[in-house]
């Protein structure tokens, strides 16, 4: 058997590092107090039908694996960490859905070419560290003539302004590693792409946040769920004045994105984009 590779344990001590990150705090929650709708809207934008094999790429908790499988569709739900995983299976079961939910690398996807009729994201694989051999693997398992649909937090939107903020506080990227936000470009999406797929969509949407009562109600929900925040929190846990001012920081972004309505109430902006593969 073959050592491995310095490339190779690398790679592994970093998935193990981002599959506990998004351990952390409760996803899960957050995902059905935020965004619980954004799934059914990859899902409606992709235009699946019952029967249709549907693999759902970094799925979480289920956020679009579970209304596709309302749908009829035949779905997996996959993802780095199993304790996502676990809560959209306990979500599922609540509601009598039945689905596959496997436990996979977004950037190495244990599932054979053109094995599926749909390929899709919501709000996931933008954060597997390797853009193109994430979207590699997208491509690789939908059939000819299948569909691919992400749905992704844009730069310029409150989510990649709170990743920019928060940037200087976290820990520093691991070599080759690329912003999630950049899959909220569309120019960096089609590159990603490339000549693979054909009839591409794409539209820039927003979702209306308003569950927050004042902008530090915002950095403290995320401060207790978010993995991400958890991460940067811990990073700077020994020093006072860099978290007082990771604080000031992310309230203040709510701040500027509030409507001014009385409670904290903003709109986040998402890139939804869909192709069909050549055939």
């Amino acid at each position: 058997m073959t050592a491995p590779t310095a490339a190779t344990e690398a790679d592994r001590t970093l998935k193990e590092k981002h599959r506990a990150m998004w351990a952390l705090g409760d996803y899960p929650a957050l995902a059905a107090d935020i965004i619980p709708g954004l799934g059914q809207i990859l899902v409606t934008a992709c235009g699946m039908r019952a029967g249709d094999r549907v693999l759902d790429v970094a799925a979480g908790s289920g956020n679009a694996a579970i209304p596709a499988a309302h749908a009829g569709a035949r779905v997996v739900a996959s993802d780095l960490t199993p304790e996502l995983l676990a809560a959209g299976q306990r979500q599922a079961a609540q509601q009598g859905i039945e689905l596959e939910w496997r436990q996979a690398d977004a950037e190495a996807l244990p599932f054979g070419d053109d094995q599926f009729d749909v390929v899709m994201s919501c709000l996931g694989v933008m954060f597997a560290p390797h853009h193109q051999a994430s979207a590699d693997e997208l491509v690789r398992v939908c059939r000819p003539g299948g569909t691919v649909g992400l749905l992704n937090w844009t730069p310029e939107g409150f989510i990649g302004q709170m990743f920019a903020a928060m940037k200087p506080y976290a820990p520093p990227p691991p070599p080759g590693a690329q912003p999630p936000p950049m899959w909220g470009r569309e120019d960096h999406v089609r590159a990603l792409l490339g000549d693979r797929v054909r009839d591409v969509s794409v539209r820039r949407e927003t979702v209306r946040v308003g569950l927050f009562a004042r902008p530090a109600d915002f950095r403290d929900y995320f401060k207790g769920r978010y993995g991400p925040t958890i991460a940067a929190y811990r990073n700077i846990a020994a020093d006072p004045a860099r978290t007082a001012a990771l604080d000031q920081e992310l309230a203040d972004l709510a701040r500027r994105h509030d409507h001014g309505t009385g409670t904290t109430v903003m709109d986040w902006e998402y890139l939804l984009l869909t192709a069909r593969m050549q055939p």
